[in-house]
């Protein structure tokens, strides 16, 4: 069953409408070999106001992905309703609900543009239209300039913004994440819940997330983000900060690798200037400015060592 849930409301506050409403959500999965039925989910109640972002939190196997499959439409509950934009959700995926699986989802053989593009062509969209979105979208999650790559030439972080951009070219109402990021490193998992949570704030969707890790991990990647926002802040004062001839944008795992290229590429002088190009991120920034404190310190360590 889901064990724990934390609820973070933000725009909806204060709004009566529902854009989710699940009621009496059960289901069993029936035994192959004739063995104990399993008891994947049990009286699931919820209900989601317009633009709000809510997180399942378990183990593994507690039902998570069955519960989000229910909601698109791929599975139907053995018990209960599910209702989105007030029409009931039965044996398909409803228009305007977008989903992100934790495994690579992207055709290794379309390049990055076309893999994007795949939804908007099913759906037989204006081809000039499919251009606007396509462009908007890969320069929204920063892989503008890999647009002609296909997935086996980027990382795992960026083949996940691949499947983001799949699904936000097709303006969803509704974003379901299966453990989105849950095959990265941790560093890329911050770096990529930041871009989360730019993606909800910017496009007004209700998100409905799965997370297998521990609530106090959860807990603490919100105090990660909070103070995230406070050194942005304090990014300004330090603008004028040089960036050392010495440093190494390879070295840094909590970039991405596109960003990491374009930083060694156009070899930006001061945080100023690397937080003013486009695509750099402030999460970005904050990373490259406590990297050359780190290793601004270390250097003067081992130098004192020397002497």
């Amino acid at each position: 069953m889901v064990s724990r849930c934390c609820r973070s409301i933000a725009a909806c506050a204060g709004r009566a409408e529902i854009a989710l409403e699940l009621t009496g959500i059960s289901h069993t999965f029936a035994s192959e070999s004739g063995g104990t039925p399993v008891r994947a989910l049990e009286g699931i109640d919820l209900q989601l106001a317009p633009g709000e972002f809510f997180s399942v939190i378990g183990p593994s196997g507690c039902g998570k992905s069955t519960l989000l499959e229910i909601v698109a439409g791929l599975l139907r509950a053995t018990e209960g309703r599910v209702v989105f934009d007030g029409r009931e959700v039965a044996g398909e995926v409803p228009d305007g609900v977008g989903m992100v699986f934790q495994e690579d989802a992207s055709f290794p053989w379309l390049s990055v543009w076309d893999n994007v593009a795949f939804g908007l062509r099913r759906r037989g969209t204006d081809p000039a239209e499919i251009v606007r979105r396509v462009d908007y979208a890969l320069q929204f999650v920063g892989l503008a300039d890999f647009a002609r790559h296909h997935p086996r030439q980027l990382s795992g972080g960026m083949r996940q913004r691949v499947c983001i951009a799949r699904t936000l070219v097709l303006e969803p109402r509704l974003i379901l994440l299966d453990e989105p990021f849950g095959a990265l490193d941790q560093q890329t998992r911050l770096v990529m819940g930041e871009e989360l949570l730019r993606l909800w704030r910017e496009t007004g969707a209700t998100v409905l997330r799965n997370e297998a890790r521990a609530v106090e991990t959860e807990i603490k990647f919100a105090g990660y983000l909070e103070q995230q926002k406070k050194s942005i802040v304090k990014l300004k004062a330090a603008e004028a900060v040089t960036i050392p001839e010495w440093l190494d944008y390879s070295s840094i795992s909590g970039l991405s690798r596109e960003m990491k290229e374009k930083l060694t590429r156009l070899r930006p002088q001061t945080i100023g200037q690397a937080s003013r190009l486009p695509g750099v991120t402030p999460a970005a920034v904050a990373l490259l400015n406590v990297y050359i404190e780190i290793q601004s310190r270390q250097r003067k360590e081992a130098s004192a060592l020397g002497d």
